[in-house]
């Protein structure tokens, strides 16, 4: 099975551009429909806007409208000149009902990494967590800085044997099947810690036409284990990472950190979660 419809969130972002030609990429691998979902920050408190216009409603109005409709004229054009059948949607009302609503119906959502340094990035507060966690769809995030030469070639699976591990796996298939190199990674906690039998995901993943080595890394001394995973790709040179999202309940996320919350914070991959 292929992804056949590739939702990507487009904003006023400056990483914006970027997030859809990678959505484009993966759109001309599978012959596969991609939606433009064009949602920004409803805060009228939020700084999304030129500071030096009115914040009477009129001239925020027009900015908003000329925004939209620069996003759709890139979007429109980027779908052109991939050769990919495209389609717009710009709904209204709260943005993560919508994110959620239209992106239950595409087979993967792209989204873009938060930003802080770039108010335009600002959609609502934790709305990637939140996205993640309501979808029932796996998430590609794209960093928010970096150059995306490959996507897809050289793939590291972070591996724990846990239940969102085992759905980010079978959701990254259409991936997996056309990577060169797939790497299944486990990080051992502690020193006596026996490390999760790879043999039958390796299996799992070979029926599936995937060939996968196998690794188990120790964490790095004073390092938690989404940085540890981060260097183990890295120094493999992989372009994507797969991982199952909260493997932990959310709210404990939150209070402790987790891999889950390295990765969305600080990873300079892009990477598929799934929950």
């Amino acid at each position: 099975m292929n992804w056949k419809t590739i939702l990507v969130h487009l904003d006023d972002s400056r990483r914006c551009a970027t997030r859809m030609q990678f959505a484009m990429e993966f759109a001309r691998r599978f012959d596969a429909h991609v939606i433009g979902l064009y949602l920004v920050c409803q805060d009228l408190g939020h700084p999304l806007f030129d500071p030096g216009l009115s914040l009477q409603r009129g001239a925020y109005g027009e900015q908003r409208r000329t925004s939209l409709d620069n996003a759709r004229e890139a979007f429109e054009q980027a779908a052109r000149l991939a050769g990919v059948n495209g389609e717009w949607r710009a709904p209204t009302g709260s943005v993560l009902d919508a994110a959620t609503l239209h992106g239950r119906h595409a087979d993967v959502v792209v989204l873009g990494q938060d930003d802080p340094d770039d108010p335009g990035a600002f959609i609502a507060r934790r709305f990637v967590e939140d996205v993640v966690m309501g979808l029932g769809r796996p998430v590609l995030l794209v960093p928010r800085s970096g150059d995306i030469k490959t996507l897809g070639e050289s793939v590291v699976i972070a591996w724990d044997d846990s239940r969102e591990a085992t759905r980010a796996v079978a959701d990254a298939l259409p991936i997996l099947r056309r990577a060169r190199f797939v790497e299944i990674m486990t990080v051992e906690r502690h020193r006596d810690e026996k490390s999760p039998v790879g043999i039958e995901i390796s299996a799992y993943l070979d029926r599936q036409g995937v060939s996968a080595s196998f690794s188990s890394t120790p964490r790095i001394r004073g390092e938690n284990t989404g940085l540890t995973l981060m260097d183990r790709a890295n120094s493999v040179h992989a372009d994507m990472l797969v991982a199952g999202a909260y493997a932990h309940s959310r709210g404990l996320e939150r209070v402790l950190g987790g891999v889950t919350r390295t990765l969305l914070e600080t990873s300079t991959l892009p990477f598929l979660l799934s929950h």
